[in-house]
């Protein structure tokens, strides 16, 4: 990971919640098989951590993560491996990071989910850049304004966090509720997470997909043609 940059918010660590890859990602099934699912968490997971270790602007990284392909990567690029409240779900697991990086006086936390492979480390650079001396708060929401696909809190513990399918507004409510105006900033990769085969077809039209892994992987499988057969 690349030193933290002397411009920007100081101190703040990214933490990404990584469930075990066994049975991810169920909500394809209609399309893939559970091998397949798993080998595509895999590389999105693989390119959001890469992306994540690649940003300036960030002083470290947490995984919180029980998964042993998780933990050997995440180590591989610096990562500390985080393994309470790894079994919470996702709300749970940022929760655990957020709290011990608040322990230990941290300036603030930038969490993101493993499945927005189309981010990159200058999108993740832009949102840190974006954010405010705290106590403030910063969000780059998913394409459809339903998830939060990439929330900064300073200090870590500043805003109640609760992510699931509609986290979005209830973020920014959030936010105020505890004083702070939200700073919202859109970036295309960010916002490209990928649960629904709907997803998979938006991903494929993405221009900043081209290149990824994980547009290659798809191609190999013949995720394209599955997606025309079913109108997608």
């Amino acid at each position: 990971m690349s030193p933290p940059s002397d411009i920007g918010a100081p101190d703040i660590w990214a933490i990404v919640p990584i469930k075990e890859l066994d049975g991810a990602k169920q909500r394809l099934a209609s399309l893939l098989t559970p091998a397949q699912r798993r080998a595509l968490i895999e590389v999105m997971m693989g390119e959001v951590l890469e992306a994540v270790a690649g940003a300036k602007r960030l002083a470290g990284i947490l995984v919180v993560t029980l998964d042993p392909q998780a933990t050997v990567l995440g180590r591989r690029l610096g990562a500390r491996i985080v393994i309470d409240g790894a079994r919470e779900g996702h709300t749970g697991s940022v929760t655990a990071g957020l709290r011990l990086l608040a322990g230990e006086g941290r300036g603030g936390m930038m969490t993101v989910p493993a499945d927005i492979p189309a981010a990159t480390a200058d999108e993740f650079d832009a949102v840190l850049a974006a954010h405010r001396p705290g106590p403030s708060f910063t969000i780059s929401p998913a394409h459809d304004d339903l998830g939060s696909n990439a929330v900064i809190c300073s200090p870590p513990d500043s805003v109640p966090l609760r992510f699931g399918d509609n986290s979005y507004f209830p973020h920014l409510d959030a936010a105020r509720r505890s004083g702070i105006e939200p700073t919202i900033l859109r970036q295309p990769g960010i916002a490209m997470d990928i649960d629904h085969p709907v997803d998979l077809a938006a991903f494929l039209r993405l221009p900043q997909s081209a290149g990824t892994r994980t547009r290659a992987f798809l191609e190999e499988i013949g995720v394209p043609g599955m997606l025309m057969e079913k109108g997608l």
